[in-house]
């Protein structure tokens, strides 16, 4: 109570002009002599003040983001995306990823090893290159070597190589994995995998995604990297959810 009381006068002090118009000059100094007294006697009010707003603002961007998801829905997974763990699974985890990203490395044992355990999920990968020219060559590599069936197995290793990704990192990984490096040279210039990366892309703007990793598990959003217990939770959620 103390603190909407708080918030009630301090708006009142920032109405419009018209507003505060229908105040005289002494009810406006006797507002403030409240709000100064009050914050003086308790500060605890001020602190629960921020908290509220803060609480507000996190409950009504999680509102709008399960709006964008449900509005996606339709559209958030193609048959272009790369798929991993059980195509078939009960529950989706989609996975938006930067090649280069730090954080989406320390996280890749930790999606090994909740894969490992859990055989119902699909992993649907979403790369989204937002950390420069050599995340966009990286993602590109990637589409590419998908077309050879080797998505998972060239991702794992691109994920270790340097940040600073190269055509000649790239034709190296390739080759020790008996990929072959001329087709693949080939398809990273193709239009069609710059449009899948261009979608994905777009897909990430309409869901406010700001960075990476980004994890959407069943109907929830999951800004940054979690460990294979959060994702255990997170997939007990889903299923739950589903009924």
């Amino acid at each position: 109570m103390k603190v909407l009381v708080l918030l009630v006068f301090s708006a009142l002090l920032l109405a419009a002009p018209a507003a505060r118009a229908d105040f005289t000059p002494e009810q406006r100094s006797e507002i403030v002599a409240i709000i100064r007294d009050a914050l003086k006697k308790d500060p605890s009010i001020l602190r629960d003040a921020v908290t509220a707003l803060q609480t507000d603002d996190a409950d009504r961007e999680k509102a709008d983001a399960q709006a964008a998801l449900a509005a996606a829905k339709d559209k958030l997974v193609t048959p272009a995306d790369p798929v991993a763990g059980n195509a078939k699974g009960d529950v989706t985890i989609v996975e938006f990823f930067d090649v280069r990203c730090p954080y989406c490395r320390k996280m890749e044992p930790e999606m090994a090893s909740f894969l490992a355990a859990d055989k119902g999920v699909r992993l649907v990968y979403k790369d989204l290159p937002i950390l420069g020219p050599a995340s966009l060559l990286g993602s590109k590599a990637l589409l590419a070597a998908q077309r050879q069936n080797a998505y998972e197995k060239f991702r794992d290793a691109v994920m270790k190589l340097p940040a600073d990704i190269t055509m000649a990192s790239l034709e190296g990984t390739a080759k020790k994995l008996g990929l072959d490096w001329p087709r693949m040279a080939k398809d990273i210039e193709d239009p069609a995998i710059r449009a899948q990366l261009e979608a994905n892309l777009a897909m990430a703007h309409s869901l406010s995604i700001q960075g990476t990793p980004a994890l959407i598990v069943g109907s929830q959003m999951v800004p940054g990297a979690v460990d294979a217990e959060e994702l255990k939770k997170l997939v007990a959620e889903a299923r739950k959810t589903r009924g």
